[in-house]
């Protein structure tokens, strides 16, 4: 290089000081895309919010893209990484708000749009391959978090989709068969280690009568009480289940000769102190019958067959 010329200015640089100006923007380029998205109404959930809260966390994903165009690393969204994460929360989050999936996904590709609009008007100082790298970095990375986002979604979807296939609608309690399943996995559990397993059978005394007396918005009410109640009386490691209509069952795992009788007696309490203070309906009594493996049954039908014959004939004691 001759004395007195200056360099040319390598393409790296160029690319760099692009990247500066958009990291150095970032929270500029936000606010144009959040007004993008007011625009014509293109994200309507973007109305009820602050400005702050319009923003949530593009301004971080945006000073990221700046980045990437420089440095671009494949662990940056890599599953489990910090980046891919804080997209997955800023899905959720915007979910909580009462966005749309649709409208999560608009922001990205308005983001998109503002980005290249900032790019075009520096298009100038790049050389055409380097609008073609920037081009393809920014949109594969926004491709990367739009992704983050549909997966947050679904990820979610597909477990509420799995609880409620496997809970009562109305109480939250374990439906029928899903109950009958983890039943009959803990019994093998218990079979293998030696421990003992106490089902406990509850029927509401006199239910339809109260359903008919004060009608099936109330009765529900009494339902929804009840199932609160008796989860709270239960170890977490106790599952209960609501079997059809006003049955419910628990069953105790490594219980003794004692637990069943000491949780239907904090059972009773705890439904004689709801009625009391007007969250429950009166009255709303129940009987129970239990029974106990391996000592008193060998499987999950015999456990009910006893556990069954149990409630009735306490439920007969108590009539009499």
């Amino acid at each position: 290089m001759e004395i007195g010329t200056v360099p040319a200015r390598e393409p790296a640089s160029a690319l760099q000081e692009l990247a500066s100006a958009i990291e150095a923007g970032a929270w500029e380029l936000a606010v144009a895309a959040v007004e993008e998205g007011l625009n014509d109404d293109q994200v309507p959930s973007l109305q009820r919010l602050g400005r702050l809260g319009q923003l949530g966390d593009i301004p971080t994903f945006i000073a990221e893209l700046g980045r990437e165009i420089v440095e671009p690393r494949p662990d940056r969204l890599r599953p489990g990484s910090a980046l891919a994460v804080q997209a997955r929360e800023h899905a959720r989050g915007r979910e909580a708000l009462g966005f749309a999936p649709r409208e999560i996904v608009v922001e990205f590709l308005l983001l998109r749009r503002v980005l290249w609009r900032f790019v075009s008007e520096r298009a100038a100082s790049l050389g055409p391959e380097d609008v073609l790298l920037v081009e393809h970095r920014l949109n594969d990375t926004i491709d990367r978090l739009v992704a983050e986002c549909v997966v947050a979604y679904f990820d979610r979807a597909t477990s509420e989709l799995a609880h409620q296939a496997r809970h009562d609608q109305l109480t939250g309690l374990l439906h029928h068969q899903a109950f009958i399943r983890e039943l009959e996995v803990e019994l093998e559990r218990a079979t293998r280690y030696g421990h003992s397993v106490t089902l406990v059978f509850i029927d509401l005394d006199d239910f339809k009568g109260l359903n008919d007396t004060l009608g099936h918005p109330e009765g529900d009410r009494a339902l929804q009480g009840f199932a609160a109640a008796f989860r709270a009386c239960l170890r977490g490691s106790d599952p209960a289940g609501r079997m059809g209509g006003d049955e419910f069952a628990a069953f105790l795992v490594e219980s003794d000769e004692e637990s069943a009788p000491r949780l239907l007696e904090r059972l009773h309490k705890r439904i004689d102190d709801l009625v009391e203070l007007g969250e429950l309906p009166g009255p709303t009594g129940f009987s129970a019958g239990f029974a106990s493996f391996p000592d008193e049954a060998a499987d999950a039908d015999s456990l009910f067959g006893l556990a069954d014959e149990r409630l009735y004939e306490a439920k007969r004691s108590s009539a009499a």
